[in-house]
Parts: structure tokens; sequence; C-alpha cells
């Protein structure tokens, strides 16, 4: 006799229970998404977006640290790029204007080194005349030396004065002082005519011929006393 058939033995159970629990989590998992949330969930969120809030705040600051730092080294590079441009320019024209003064300076210096042996030649020549020691016989000759050393040393001394304007009492620079004597001679020459510039050298040089026509006034007297004296 054949076993009675038990329907029973084809049933996974383990299977059936697995999709049960499937099915019970679809379910669970589908309420769970549509329902609101708890408001411990809502707190949860609120505390993670505070915590990004701030994390991204810091983020914000360190890059605003970094842009500063390197704003102020750009503005130091700017500030180096120039300076040294306008430094290089300065020191260029510095030293090509104090080259030209140097050179003019030396050259002054120079020129009145020797204006100054020329006047302490003119003064030693002129201050060793000795009218002491004249006499008739070498009157004329030591006279006629002595008019020389004072008319030497008059041109000395006026070529000097062209020169140098400290000396007619004029403290200006130096540029000033020579074009103002240049414009002063001009001015004093121009529109002349010659026999007011005669009348002017003569007005110049009347010491000179003062003096040149006491020197032939003694020399007259001397030949006199010594025509007197052959007679």
């Amino acid at each position: 006799m054949a076993p009675e058939y038990d329907a029973t033995e084809f049933v996974d159970s383990d299977f059936q229970a697995a999709h049960k629990a499937a099915r019970a989590g679809t379910t669970s998992a589908s309420s769970n998404v549509n329902r609101a949330p708890s408001r411990e969930e809502v707190d949860s969120r609120v505390g993670e977006a505070q915590q990004k809030l701030a994390e991204l705040k810091r983020v914000q600051e360190e890059l605003e640290r970094e842009r500063a730092s390197l704003e102020e080294t750009r503005r130091r590079q700017i500030e180096f790029q120039t300076g040294r441009q306008e430094t290089i320019q300065s020191l260029t024209r510095g030293i090509g204007l104090l080259t030209e003064a140097e050179f003019a300076s030396r050259r002054d210096a120079e020129q009145m080194a020797k204006s100054l042996a020329g006047m302490r030649e003119a003064l030693a020549k002129v201050e060793a005349t000795n009218e002491e020691g004249w006499n008739r016989e070498n009157f004329t000759v030591e006279l006629t030396r002595a008019l020389t050393a004072i008319e030497n040393a008059r041109m000395e001394w006026n070529a000097a004065r062209l020169k140098f304007s400290i000396l007619s009492g004029v403290l200006n620079d130096e540029t000033a002082g020579t074009t103002g004597t240049g414009e002063s001679t001009r001015d004093l020459l121009a529109g002349r005519s010659f026999g007011e510039l005669c009348k002017l050298g003569l007005a110049l040089t009347w010491p000179l011929a003062i003096v040149a026509l006491l020197a032939l006034g003694a020399l007259g007297l001397l030949l006199a006393d010594l025509m007197r004296m052959r007679h």
C-alpha cells in the first residue's frame, strides 16, 4: 500500500520565512520613507548642517588669509619693481649731474688756483716796490717798472673779478654769477657808439693815464736837472 501524499514535504520553510521578512522590510522601508521626520532626526540634521557651515567658515577664513598674504606679496613685488626702477633712474641721473658738477668744480678750482697764484705774484711785485731806494739815475727805470707791476696787478685783479663773482661782493651761485657778469658786460657795451666806447675806456683807464703823465712829468724834470748839471 502506497504512503499518503504530504504537501508540506515540498515547502521550504526557510525560504518562505526569508521571503516574508523581505516583504516586511520592504514594507517597513516604504513606510519609513513616507513618514514625517522625527524631532531627533531634525535636530541631528541641524547639527550636521551647523558642522558643515562651521567647516566651510573655517575654510573660507583660511582662504581669506591666504588671499591677503598673496595680495601683500604682490604689493611688495610691485613696490620692489617700482622702487628699483625709480632708484636706478634717480641714481643714474644723480651720478651724471654730480660727475658734471665735479668736472666743473675741478675746472673752476684749477682756474681759481691759477688766478690766486697770479694775484699773489702780482701782490708780491707791487709790495716789493720801494720808492726810498730810487735815485736820479734809476728813477726812470724804477718808475717804469713800478707802473708795469701795477698795471699787471690791475689786469690780474680785473680778470679775476670777471671770473669769480665773489670778488665783486656778489654771493650768488657760480652759474648765476657768470651769467650775470656776461649779461652786464654785454648790456654795458651794447648800443654804444665808437666815441662813447672811447670815453668809457678813458673812464676806466684814467688812473693809468694820470700815472703816466706824472711819470712823464717826473722824467722831464729829471732830464732838465741833468741838462742843468751838464751846463
